[in-house]
């Protein structure tokens, strides 16, 4: 089983690009995820992860994901590599995003996207969600802690 599920903060907006081929949408952006636990006497540390979405999770992504703001991220981990004119071989390791959400809550970040009902009217759903999904969207103030 592939399964990855991330949260984190956008180092950067989303990048958007088009396959030659058939013209489909590519969003591809990083995440900062903090690692749970941090020695004593040191500042927690980040993984920093590139993440890459298809279609109409890629736009979005590309279309409501702001740098600095949290989002959650459902997935598979996905390996290539390739040959450059050099000839020397490259190796990257990349998250295909499946499902997209935002993780901050309405009071956080101004201007990083959180106040979608003065904006759009309501906030749209999740790419990638169904009503029959296993997430819910939360404000903030229906988190226990």
């Amino acid at each position: 089983m592939n399964k990855v599920i991330l949260m984190g903060r956008l180092t950067r907006d989303p990048e958007v690009r088009y396959t030659q081929t058939n013209n489909t949408l590519v969003a591809s952006f990083s995440l900062a995820v903090n690692r749970r636990f941090a020695r004593p006497g040191e500042e927690r540390q980040a993984d920093f992860i590139n993440v890459v979405a298809w279609s109409k999770t890629g736009e979005f992504c590309s279309k409501y994901f702001k740098k600095g703001q949290q989002v959650g991220v459902i997935g598979r981990i996905q390996t290539r590599n390739w040959d450059d004119e050099q000839g020397q071989k490259h190796y990257v390791t990349e998250v295909i995003a499946e499902e997209a959400y935002f993780a901050d809550s309405r009071k956080d970040g101004e201007g990083a996207g959180a106040n979608f009902d003065a904006t759009f009217g309501a906030m749209p759903q999740a790419a990638g969600a169904s009503e029959n999904s296993d997430f819910e969207t939360f404000s903030g103030d229906d988190l226990p802690f």
